[in-house]
């Protein structure tokens, strides 16, 4: 999201700020506002989040699916299609246009909040419209294709505990065909403006859909729901819907992605660029600038942003420097990545053991987490393997959230592709961000803020929850975890790898960067593999400015919690600022600051 002088004047309110102004020029005081008026204009506001919300599932059924609201699962619009654009840019305009017709004066608090963060919400989705991520809607990061496998194998958001969600997935798989239809017409389109992707991140799509087409419907992943049937379906039910996903399946999915197949390597695949950089497109430049505003909630500059990074890498390895020295190690910083990164002493002996090690790891970080947290989520958690189909190209970890009615818990997804590049010593640092007390506080607590308007509990800020994930690898050590210097350099790994990214995003998209020089910059500065550093690499050419957030984010909070520290002393309450930081929700990162400073006036003793 932008940081626009809207949010700016939203922290300077929060906090208790107020323009200066002298008799020059001074403007006539505005009508005041009764308090009677103000929570009637609040009430009018809550009821109009609550419409948006409605609307909103309506209109995009697959986030309904997504969070729990079992409604709209027989739906799948042809999002990709002109028409639905429209649609969309038109429900952004209206809702926009309703929230600011009753406005926020006498707004207080989560009320004010709320209003501000709606209001920049669509602000910035509108602003987005100008560039056309429509035309390129395929890439080997995000794929619609791998996921709408996710859904139909079960594994995913989509229900099959009932006879109604099978002929559910029935009805939305129908129109699957007609949305790969168009998305490959919208490609075209872009083939024709020069909007395409780069040629090195589409040549690994094609065998992600490879791995997804079989001869046999009994052999894809979209069978496995006839396979495992809930217990108590009636053998007439099993029998009919065996058919018809025989039928769904052999006439109507493979033939879609066989030829979504024969596009990409066919046609799509020859007038893919040579270059990687979002600049190097048309209005690209500030494409990415619009990114980077989104990702990092701040005004930063790609250049300042390149600095920050910078800065980080070598505070990083200083610290580096004192494991190694703790370890005895007597060699260079980069034979001891070789080290770390080749010994076999470091590597999990099967995916099981990756597994049990993990879960291990949740026990004993459950002892500690009621000495940091006031504040938990009721909602359960899982560890799950990364499905294979989808392994090659996903991120060592990633968190699903939980369905909001209960019926799905968060979920850690691990990846055990590549098994020996899997260190041992990142484990630590990756549970502690993708799970507790990372993403599954941080989102599932979010969601169940029931006070909050839907759009804020399962909406955020990239840089406030990606920013939490990495701050949680910093509460190791109070949560009794890294004893062992080798998982404690894991831990400096990752805040390594989120500084390297500051320097390489920006340097892949603003400074001119190759693939090449981001996959030598990462190997020379840091303890990471072949496989990790091109993955990364080509995940920060899909999805420009994303991972700008996580260090952007967690050298905000970490900031917070060093003013609170010192200036409230004795009288600082770790589990407090936890509970301040997470409370709300996700928020912008100026918003976030103002209502830290708040709290630390609040706790501070009066004056004698």
């Amino acid at each position: 999201m932008t940081l626009r002088p809207l949010a700016l004047a939203l922290a300077l309110a929060l906090a208790g700020c107020t323009p200066a102004g002298g008799p020059d020029t001074a403007v006539p005081a505005a009508p005041a506002v009764t308090a009677e008026q103000a929570a009637a204009r609040a009430a009018q506001l809550q009821q109009l989040y609550a419409d948006f919300w409605e609307a909103s599932l309506a209109l995009n059924p697959l986030q309904a699916t997504f969070v729990g609201d079992p409604r709209y699962n027989d739906q799948l619009p042809d999002f990709f299609s002109a028409e639905f654009r429209a649609k969309e840019s038109a429900f952004a305009r209206d809702w926009l246009g309703r929230a600011q017709a009753i406005g926020s004066d006498g707004l207080q608090g989560q009320d004010l909040l709320s209003y501000q963060i709606f209001v920049r919400d669509l602000e910035s989705e509108i602003e987005g419209e100008r560039f056309p991520d429509w035309q390129q809607p395929l890439n080997q990061f995000y794929n619609l294709t791998g996921l709408f496998a996710q859904l139909g194998s079960g594994t995913g958001a989509q229900p099959f505990a009932t006879v109604q969600d099978y002929d559910n997935w029935l009805a939305r798989a129908g129109n699957f065909p007609q949305l790969m239809q168009t998305m490959q017409a919208n490609m075209r389109e872009g083939m024709a403006s020069g909007v395409v992707q780069p040629k090195v991140l589409m040549q690994k799509v094609i065998p992600q859909i490879d791995a997804l087409i079989k001869d046999k419907p009994e052999d894809t992943l979209f069978w496995r729901p006839v396979a495992n049937f809930p217990e108590g379906t009636s053998e007439a039910d099993k029998a009919r819907l065996t058919e018809a996903y025989r039928t769904l399946i052999a006439d109507q999915l493979m033939p879609a992605y066989r030829e979504l197949r024969r596009f990409v390597a066919e046609e799509y695949l020859p007038a893919c660029r040579d270059t990687v950089s979002l600049s190097a497109l048309p209005d690209g430049e500030a494409w990415y600038a619009y990114r980077v505003r989104q990702s990092t909630t701040t005004d930063l500059s790609p250049a300042q942003i390149h600095d920050i990074g910078l800065a980080e890498v070598a505070r990083i390895h200083g610290e580096m420097d004192a494991v190694m020295q703790q370890v005895g190690f007597t060699g260079s910083r980069a034979e001891f990545f070789t080290f770390v990164t080749s010994d076999k002493q470091f590597e999990f002996e099967s995916e099981e053991a990756l597994l049990v090690a993990y879960r291990a790891l949740e026990a004993k970080v459950n002892e500690r987490v009621d000495e940091l947290f006031s504040l938990t989520p009721r909602a359960p958690f899982e560890i799950r393997p990364v499905e294979a189909f989808r392994a090659q190209s996903a991120a060592g970890g990633s968190y699903m959230p939980p369905s909001q009615d209960g019926s799905r818990p968060g979920i850690f997804y691990v990846n055990t592709y590549d098994l020996p590049t899997r260190k041992t010593w990142d484990a630590e640092a990756l549970y502690l961000h993708e799970a507790i007390p990372g993403h599954h506080f941080q989102i599932a607590l979010q969601q169940e803020l029931e006070g909050l308007p839907a759009f804020r509990r399962f909406g955020g800020e990239t840089a406030f929850i990606e920013g939490w994930g990495l701050y949680a690898e910093s509460l190791g050590k109070e949560l009794g975890v890294y004893t062992d210097p080798y998982q404690y350099f894991g831990r400096l790994q990752a805040e390594l790898w989120r500084a390297i990214r500051l320097v390489v995003d920006t340097g892949l998209h603003s400074k001119g960067w190759t693939r090449e020089q981001v996959i030598d910059y990462m190997k020379a500065n840091s303890a990471t593999s072949d496989t990790e550093a091109v993955s990364e690499t080509e995940r920060y050419i899909a999805i420009a400015g994303q991972a700008l957030a996580y260090k952007v984010g967690e050298l905000k909070i970490q900031e917070l919690r060093d003013r609170a520290e010192a200036e409230l002393g004795d009288n600082f309450d770790i589990r407090g600022f936890h509970a301040e930081v997470l409370q709300d929700g996700s928020v912008p990162l100026a918003v976030l600051e103002a209502k830290i400073d708040r709290w630390i006036a609040s706790k501070k003793p009066p004056s004698p």
